[in-house]
């Protein structure tokens, strides 16, 4: 699971996704309940291009969904998404979505206390992960809320991230997409999504502890849905 994860910078989004940057400024790093960026297929009469880059509440919040439920819904896990209230209709509807990532963090336990650490491309480039989105037409102030959730699979046998969070806790890990599968998953039909849910090469990424600056790195565990 994720709570917590660096955007990619607006650079990084148009030479590596290759979408305009959204309008508005985003906060370095995202919590559940913070806006970020996010890229999905454009409406109809947006024009030209197969993606388009907008910001969104991390943490889906459903139509009937109060804004607080982001922070139990940023996470959906692919065994039980086309079913969890939160996350079927965006589901069955196909909306899917690329999440654009420069880093994420995870706790590590090994030292016997929780120790943050930051996971990246192995190359040091941004990695998209595969998300949903949902559309809250009663948004904040009135105005339409577009929010989203990263997708998971089981991290049982993955050499990287099964070193993660409790020894207790069940090993979750994000759907990462390679840059070749970035179309593919925007214009996925539901009945193929399962193919892209795999375990992503731990040789193609690099972790190394992360403490927040004067802290010792302690993440508090919200949980993956």
């Amino acid at each position: 699971m994720c709570s917590n994860y660096r955007p990619a910078s607006r650079k990084q989004l148009e030479q590596d996704f290759g979408v305009a940057a959204p309008d508005s400024d985003y906060k370095a790093e995202a919590y559940p309940g913070y806006m970020a960026p996010l890229i999905r297929l454009p409406r109809a009469d947006a024009g030209m291009g197969d993606r388009a880059c907008a910001l969104g509440m991390f943490g889906m919040v459903p139509h009937w969904a109060d804004l607080k439920l982001a922070r139990q819904t940023y996470n959906a896990r692919t065994e039980t998404i086309a079913t969890k209230p939160s996350f079927r209709s965006a589901y069955k509807h196909g909306q899917f979505c690329i999440i654009p990532v420069a880093s994420f963090y995870e706790p590590s336990y090994e030292t016997g206390k929780a120790e943050r650490w930051e996971i990246a491309d192995a190359e040091g480039s941004p990695l998209g992960i595969a998300g949903i989105w949902e559309r809250k037409q009663d948004g904040p102030n009135g105005l339409p809320l577009l929010s989203f959730s990263m997708l998971t699979v089981n991290a049982d046998g993955h050499p990287l991230m099964q070193r993660f969070h409790k020894p207790t806790d069940e090993k979750r890990m994000l759907v990462i997409l390679a840059p070749d599968q970035y179309d593919g998953w925007l214009h996925c039909p539901v009945e193929d999504a399962p193919d892209f849910f795999a375990q992503y090469p731990a040789s193609r990424l690099a972790a190394h502890p992360a403490p927040k600056p004067g802290r010792s790195g302690a993440q508090k565990s919200l949980p993956d849905l």
